[in-house]
């Protein structure tokens, strides 16, 4: 800090003026490195995990059960503050792999790659339109990456997989992070062209991109798990093999290096055996040991198209194919070790980790997301491309983080109810006592009362409730307290109330947050109006309560334009919904609509919604707010969710009369009955 700096501090705080956050950096310097990139908004990264706020997960429901203490989890919310949450999960020793180690072993993500890519045509599925460039999308993914690495495990590894337009600005952030000692490597997936009619593949596109990247980093490189890769040898190293009494051998010069665990040495390392038995055919060992499942050599860095297949087995619009996650996973974990994507997206990543009997983590901020991949969970098959025998998955969680239930709030035991609401407003659990009264925390230095409303039902708090506490607390207490409770058990409207100069705040649950106690606003978890906002960076704090959408809708047929065919359709008349804590601006009827997913044989029994199809506001809106969809797979009944942009939902069962479907066509499919009870 210079002098100019330093009298300009003195000069404010003498004034009574705000420190902006910018002299953080000023004020407390970070470690000083050899280089790092520089912009503007920059966190330290003791104030990342600092300020971050850990929100409580909330079960919705569990599918699957057993024994076992562990359970998958699939997490809807926003990934920085569920990893805050997890992060005390670890330390509490609740993540931990095979070995014992705490932590995660293997990190993969694909986050939005920040660059507005424009795509035509219907078959298209890879369509990003990723909003935050520049310095905000690296520094949300930096503060991430800082969360990431302490929630890896000593050995574990990270693998973040982006394009080539940003790849470049994580590669620094990353050595930053984790220290350039501990890069492992860059894999380069060169998948080609992939056809369509995306400008890159135009005829003006000078130069088409055909390849992504991965850079894979250790949290300590010597202490590192990871297994190599193995496949086969290159037709044009081999093609040449010759035979002699041990078998057969290429011959080539290996410059002074020790041979390779795979190679046999012979006499000055010229020959490398890839068979012992002389008497096999050659081209029984060509055919052997160039089979694209062989593995005898480590692959190099280079992915292609040979060894990564396109086939995708979502409709999901950044899906990563299966055998992609089977050479990472495969290579960063051992069976029983821990997983984690933090954006999920298709689910992928989860589905190959419980085929390969892993146990993993899936966050998503998007509900699509997460409908899709409990989708993928329910309908697994064993090998990778999800062929083979249908697969149960293990048992795992939905949760909720950031986006609460009330109603099932109120049937949690006492503890845990304390818990959770100490959570919620980021107290420290710390149990004391003042004046005779049993305090349970502390928030910002001072004390906090988790108030027993189930052991006073019926009791309310008013001005001669805090009166009396006053009375035993009294100045002992310091300037303030908060006390926590059920908003209806507040009988007064203030935020605080105010006794000989000490103030006593309501924190109420749910309605009420008290904003002067947190350095920012709350902020939405927006859910996409468009197939091409699917995957936009979003970057919550806080959170809210569920509010169930008001919905008036009206379902029918109608005959396809032009067509003798009829089609299903459900006109939404009425769509509104609000985000009080978050977002306290008036919406227009069907402002707030996100999407409309369905599930056109929806079975009562299992009470399962298994996503059949998706359809976005935008184009909703453009057919005059009208879902439109063909009827021949609707079994007896139909499930519609309506989802608005904070990530509420509107659920209505339809039954297939209401689109003019008799019982004959309303009997649902065996087989799918058969699957739909399967997942009960």
């Amino acid at each position: 800090m210079n002098d100019e700096q330093r009298q300009e501090i003195i000069r404010r705080l003498q004034q009574g003026e705000e420190i902006s956050p910018e002299w953080a950096r000023i004020l407390f310097p970070p470690e000083k490195r050899e280089y790092e990139l520089v912009y503007h908004g920059k966190e330290r990264e003791e104030d990342i995990i600092a300020n971050t706020l850990a929100v409580p997960l909330q079960k919705v429901r569990t599918f699957g059960k057993n024994d076992d203490s562990w359970h998958n989890m699939l997490i809807f919310g926003d990934n920085l503050q569920v990893m805050k949450s997890l992060l005390k999960m670890k330390e509490q020793g609740e993540l931990v792999n095979a070995d014992g180690t705490h932590g995660v072993r293997l990190v993969y993500i694909d986050p939005p790659f920040a660059t507005k890519q424009e795509f035509r045509g219907s078959q298209d599925q890879k369509a990003y339109q990723d909003k935050i460039a520049g310095a905000r999308f690296v520094e949300f993914i930096r503060r991430r990456l800082v969360m990431l690495k302490k929630l890896m495990s000593v050995n574990g590894n990270l693998v973040v997989h982006l394009d080539p337009r940003k790849m470049h600005y994580i590669k620094v952030i990353c050595d930053e992070i984790f220290g350039e000692e501990n890069f492992v490597n860059e894999v380069i997936w060169h998948k080609g062209r992939e056809g369509g009619s995306s400008r890159s593949h135009a005829l003006g596109s000078a130069m088409p991109t055909e390849y992504q990247n991965m850079i894979i980093y250790a949290k300590k490189r010597p202490e590192r798990f990871w297994k190599p890769i193995l496949g086969p040898y290159k037709l044009s190293t081999v093609k040449g093999v010759e035979r002699d009494s041990r078998g057969w051998y290429y011959t080539r010069g290996r410059m002074g290096r020790q041979p390779a665990q795979w190679e046999i040495d012979a006499g000055e390392g010229k020959k490398t055996y890839v068979s012992n038995n002389p008497n096999e055919a050659k081209d029984e060992v060509l055919r052997r040991i160039t089979s694209p499942d062989a593995e005898y050599v480590s692959r190099g860095d280079v992915w292609n198209s040979d060894i990564i297949t396109q086939t995708k087995l979502t409709e999901y619009p950044t899906e990563k194919p299966e055998d992609l996650l089977d050479l990472v996973i495969g290579a960063g974990t051992g069976p029983g070790d821990l997983v984690l994507d933090a954006f999920a997206g298709s689910g992928t990543t989860c589905t190959v980790a419980e085929k390969l009997n892993r146990r993993w983590i899936g966050i998503d901020c998007g509900k699509l997301a997460i409908y899709t991949i409990q989708k993928r969970l329910l309908n697994l098959r064993s090998e990778v491309g999800n062929k083979g025998k249908p697969l149960n998955p293990k048992p795992f969680v939905l949760y909720n983080a950031g986006l609460y239930d009330f109603s099932k709030l109120k049937e949690l035991s006492w503890d845990a109810w304390r818990f959770f609401a100490l959570q919620l407003f980021q107290c420290r659990d710390e149990t004391h006592k003042i004046g005779g009264i049993q305090l349970d925390g502390h928030l910002k230095g001072a004390s906090v009362l988790v108030f027993n409303h189930q052991k006073q039902p019926g009791v309310r708090i008013d001005g001669e409730t805090v009166q009396s506490m006053h009375e035993a607390l009294g100045s002992k207490v310091g300037s303030r307290m908060f006390i926590i409770a059920p908003a209806l058990v507040f009988d007064f409207q203030q935020d605080y109330l105010t006794l000989d100069g000490v103030r006593y705040y309501a924190l109420r649950i749910p309605y009420s947050i008290i904003h002067e106690l947190h350095q920012r606003e709350f902020a939405a978890l927006k859910q996409p109006v468009d197939e091409m906002a699917v995957n936009d960076t979003v970057d919550a704090v806080g959170f809210d309560f569920i509010r169930s959408p008001e919905l008036d809708y009206v379902a029918t047929a109608n005959k396809r334009k032009d067509e003798k065919l009829s089609e299903g359709m459900i006109h939404i008349k009425t769509f509104k919904s609000e985000a009080v804590v978050r977002d306290s601006t008036k919406k227009a009827n069907r402002e707030t609509l996100s999407m409309v997913m369905l599930d056109y044989d929806f079975d009562t029994e299992s009470d399962v919604f298994d996503l059949d199809a998706v359809f976005y506001a935008e184009a909703i809106q453009k057919i005059d707010w009208e879902v439109r969809f063909p009827l021949e797979p609707i079994g007896k009944q139909l499930m519609a969710v309506f989802v608005d942009i904070y990530g509420n939902e509107a659920r209505e069962v339809i039954p297939a009369s209401k689109f003019g479907l008799g019982s004959t066509k309303a009997a649902a499919k065996p087989a799918q009955k058969a699957r739909k009870k399967a997942k009960k």
